[in-house]
């Protein structure tokens, strides 16, 4: 079975959060409103390592698709995603390029983070959050006294995702869900958290065999 564009898009994203920068982070200004409070959350995160799992249910409430992995991410920019057969799929970061490889497929995607961000909404966090509040209606809730819970929607009809909502228990990301125009939802959940964890930047590395397809967007 091959990974859905929903998937791939969701992936793409979540190596994006780990990719905002110091300097877009204070640009939010106080941190009162959502958007900044979000961005200033994000801005503590040295490191993340978690295992997860993503489920994607279509808009009956069907589950159509479940995947188990890992991830790693260290600022600046660097992330490692791997999940686990029968849907195997490693995404690499370096905060400039986003390399998708897929063994099934013997092929590998390089999307460039700077183009993605100019036309496709999905990829919000990738630097300019400054200007969150612009592109994005950003609301906040907190659950008792620990979770709080942040949902973006996007402000343009082509958006290619109707919402996504990011759960943090005390400071920590716990969940993302993101529903796309067709009413589906690939939902995230992450356990095992290391957070602020020392981790080596050799982990960061993608490797493939010789002879796989390597396309890259714009080619």
């Amino acid at each position: 079975m091959k990974q859905s564009l929903l998937l791939k898009l969701f992936t793409l994203l979540l190596a994006t959060v780990f990719a905002v920068s110091v300097k877009a982070s204070e640009a939010t200004g106080n941190g009162r409103d959502a958007a900044g409070e979000l961005a200033s959350v994000l801005k503590s995160y040295k490191s993340f390592q978690a295992d997860f799992i993503q489920i994607v249910v279509n808009e009956r409430g069907h589950h159509v698709q479940e995947t188990r992995g890992s991830l790693k991410a260290k600022r600046p920019g660097l992330f490692y995603w791997e999940t686990s057969a029968p849907l195997s799929q490693f995404v690499v970061s370096d905060g400039d390029t986003v390399e998708v490889y897929d063994p099934d497929l013997e092929q590998v995607t390089v999307h460039t983070l700077d183009e993605r961000v100019q036309t496709t909404p999905a990829l919000l966090l990738s630097g300019e959050v400054g200007n969150l509040d612009e592109t994005y209606k950003v609301s906040r809730r907190s659950i008792g006294d620990h979770t709080r819970e942040f949902t973006l929607e996007p402000r343009s009809p082509d958006s290619l995702f109707v919402s996504l909502r990011l759960t943090f228990f005390d400071g920590e990301l716990q969940e993302m869900r993101m529903k796309d125009s067709l009413s589906q939802l690939s939902v995230l959940s992450f356990d095992q958290i290391r957070l602020n964890q020392p981790v080596d930047s050799n982990a960061f590395t993608l490797e493939y065999p010789e002879g796989v397809d390597i396309i890259r967007d714009g080619a």
